[in-house]
Protein backbone atom coordinates (compact mmCIF):
# COMPACT_ATOMS: atom_id res chain seq x y z
CA UNK A 1 0.00 0.00 0.00
CA UNK A 2 1.33 3.46 -0.78
CA UNK A 3 1.95 6.20 1.23
CA UNK A 4 -0.96 8.33 1.86
CA UNK A 5 -0.02 12.04 1.98
CA UNK A 6 -0.64 13.83 5.65
CA UNK A 7 -4.31 14.86 5.99
CA UNK A 8 -5.02 18.52 8.00
CA UNK A 9 -8.66 18.97 9.18
CA UNK A 10 -8.98 22.76 9.58
CA UNK A 11 -11.94 24.94 11.39
CA UNK A 12 -15.28 25.12 10.20
CA UNK A 13 -16.24 28.53 8.79
CA UNK A 14 -18.70 28.76 11.58
CA UNK A 15 -16.45 28.16 14.28
CA UNK A 16 -13.53 30.84 12.66
CA UNK A 17 -16.74 33.35 12.79
CA UNK A 18 -17.49 32.36 16.74
CA UNK A 19 -13.72 32.98 17.36
CA UNK A 20 -13.54 36.36 15.36
CA UNK A 21 -16.93 37.15 17.15
CA UNK A 22 -15.41 36.98 20.03
CA UNK A 23 -12.31 38.79 19.41
CA UNK A 24 -14.58 41.85 18.00
CA UNK A 25 -16.38 41.88 21.18
CA UNK A 26 -13.21 42.26 23.13
CA UNK A 27 -11.64 44.86 20.60
CA UNK A 28 -14.78 46.73 21.18
CA UNK A 29 -14.76 46.42 25.00
CA UNK A 30 -10.94 47.79 24.88
CA UNK A 31 -12.30 50.42 22.98
CA UNK A 32 -14.94 51.34 25.15
CA UNK A 33 -12.41 51.11 28.23
CA UNK A 34 -9.56 53.34 26.11
CA UNK A 35 -12.42 55.39 25.10
CA UNK A 36 -12.69 56.38 28.93
CA UNK A 37 -8.91 56.88 29.50
CA UNK A 38 -8.90 59.09 26.79
CA UNK A 39 -11.56 60.91 27.89
CA UNK A 40 -10.80 61.38 31.80
CA UNK A 41 -7.12 61.64 31.50
CA UNK A 42 -6.64 63.88 28.77
CA UNK A 43 -4.73 62.17 26.47
CA UNK A 44 -4.13 62.60 22.68
CA UNK A 45 -6.95 61.46 20.26
CA UNK A 46 -3.91 59.39 18.44
CA UNK A 47 -3.75 56.65 21.46
CA UNK A 48 -7.02 56.16 20.61
CA UNK A 49 -6.75 55.77 17.02
CA UNK A 50 -3.40 53.39 17.44
CA UNK A 51 -5.43 50.89 19.57
CA UNK A 52 -8.03 50.77 17.07
CA UNK A 53 -5.79 50.49 14.59
CA UNK A 54 -3.46 47.67 16.91
CA UNK A 55 -7.32 45.76 17.34
CA UNK A 56 -8.30 45.74 13.80
CA UNK A 57 -4.92 44.55 12.30
CA UNK A 58 -5.03 42.17 15.49
CA UNK A 59 -8.84 40.62 14.20
CA UNK A 60 -7.33 40.43 10.49
CA UNK A 61 -4.15 38.47 11.35
CA UNK A 62 -6.52 36.44 13.82
CA UNK A 63 -8.87 35.52 10.94
CA UNK A 64 -6.40 34.77 8.36
CA UNK A 65 -4.99 32.31 11.51
CA UNK A 66 -7.86 30.49 12.04
CA UNK A 67 -8.78 30.37 8.33
CA UNK A 68 -5.77 29.25 6.77
CA UNK A 69 -3.31 28.04 9.42
CA UNK A 70 -4.82 26.49 12.04
CA UNK A 71 -5.83 22.85 12.00
CA UNK A 72 -8.07 20.56 14.30
CA UNK A 73 -6.63 17.31 13.62
CA UNK A 74 -3.68 16.09 10.96
CA UNK A 75 -3.67 12.44 10.00
CA UNK A 76 -0.50 10.81 8.69
CA UNK A 77 0.48 7.10 8.39
CA UNK A 78 2.09 6.82 11.35
CA UNK A 79 -0.48 8.53 14.08
CA UNK A 80 -2.59 11.28 14.53
CA UNK A 81 -2.73 14.72 16.21
CA UNK A 82 -5.18 16.58 17.79
CA UNK A 83 -5.54 20.45 18.80
CA UNK A 84 -7.49 23.83 19.46
CA UNK A 85 -10.40 20.82 20.70
CA UNK A 86 -10.79 21.13 24.43
CA UNK A 87 -11.76 17.95 26.19
CA UNK A 88 -10.41 15.88 23.36
CA UNK A 89 -8.86 13.31 25.59
CA UNK A 90 -5.53 11.93 24.66
CA UNK A 91 -4.05 14.42 21.74
CA UNK A 92 -1.79 12.38 20.18
CA UNK A 93 -1.33 8.37 19.12
CA UNK A 94 -0.14 6.18 16.49
CA UNK A 95 -2.61 3.98 14.66
CA UNK A 96 -0.89 0.58 15.75
CA UNK A 97 -2.34 2.09 19.95
CA UNK A 98 -5.79 2.60 17.91
CA UNK A 99 -8.65 -0.58 19.11
CA UNK A 100 -11.17 1.53 16.94
CA UNK A 101 -13.11 3.90 15.73
CA UNK A 102 -17.13 4.83 16.69
CA UNK A 103 -19.42 7.80 16.42
CA UNK A 104 -21.14 8.56 19.63
CA UNK A 105 -22.80 11.92 20.56
CA UNK A 106 -21.53 14.12 23.57
CA UNK A 107 -23.89 16.81 24.55
CA UNK A 108 -25.36 16.22 21.73
CA UNK A 109 -22.32 17.05 19.47
CA UNK A 110 -21.66 14.70 16.86
CA UNK A 111 -18.31 13.11 17.20
CA UNK A 112 -15.73 10.64 16.29
CA UNK A 113 -13.86 8.68 19.48
CA UNK A 114 -10.99 6.70 18.59
CA UNK A 115 -10.66 4.00 21.63
CA UNK A 116 -7.03 3.51 22.07
CA UNK A 117 -5.85 -0.12 23.23
CA UNK A 118 -4.93 0.98 26.60
CA UNK A 119 -8.72 2.65 27.79
CA UNK A 120 -7.93 5.92 26.96
CA UNK A 121 -10.06 7.78 23.95
CA UNK A 122 -9.67 10.77 21.63
CA UNK A 123 -12.80 12.58 20.92
CA UNK A 124 -13.30 14.81 17.98
CA UNK A 125 -16.57 17.11 17.25
CA UNK A 126 -16.65 16.71 13.58
CA UNK A 127 -18.97 19.88 13.43
CA UNK A 128 -15.83 21.86 14.33
CA UNK A 129 -14.04 20.13 11.22
CA UNK A 130 -14.35 22.04 7.53
CA UNK A 131 -14.85 18.66 5.67
CA UNK A 132 -17.91 16.10 5.26
CA UNK A 133 -18.44 13.50 7.90
CA UNK A 134 -18.61 10.91 5.88
CA UNK A 135 -15.07 11.78 3.87
CA UNK A 136 -13.65 12.55 7.23
CA UNK A 137 -14.69 8.67 8.80
CA UNK A 138 -13.99 7.56 5.68
CA UNK A 139 -10.27 8.60 5.80
CA UNK A 140 -9.93 7.85 9.69
CA UNK A 141 -11.07 4.18 8.53
CA UNK A 142 -8.60 4.01 5.56
CA UNK A 143 -5.36 5.17 7.78
CA UNK A 144 -6.55 3.15 10.81
CA UNK A 145 -6.64 -0.10 8.71
CA UNK A 146 -3.16 0.80 7.01
CA UNK A 147 -1.65 1.50 10.74
CA UNK A 148 -3.20 -1.80 11.72
CA UNK A 149 -1.35 -3.23 8.53
CA UNK A 150 -5.00 -4.55 6.70
CA UNK A 151 -5.41 -4.22 3.30
CA UNK A 152 -8.41 -3.17 1.34
CA UNK A 153 -10.56 -5.94 -0.39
Amino acid sequence: MTAAPPALYRLAPAVVARFLGLALVGLALILFAGTAVVALVGLPLDVLVAVVLVGVVGCVVLGWWLRSRAWVMRCTDDGYRVRLVRGAGVTEARWDAVEDAVTTYRHDIACVQLRLRDGRTTTIPVGVLAVDREQFVRDLQRRLQHGHGLKPL
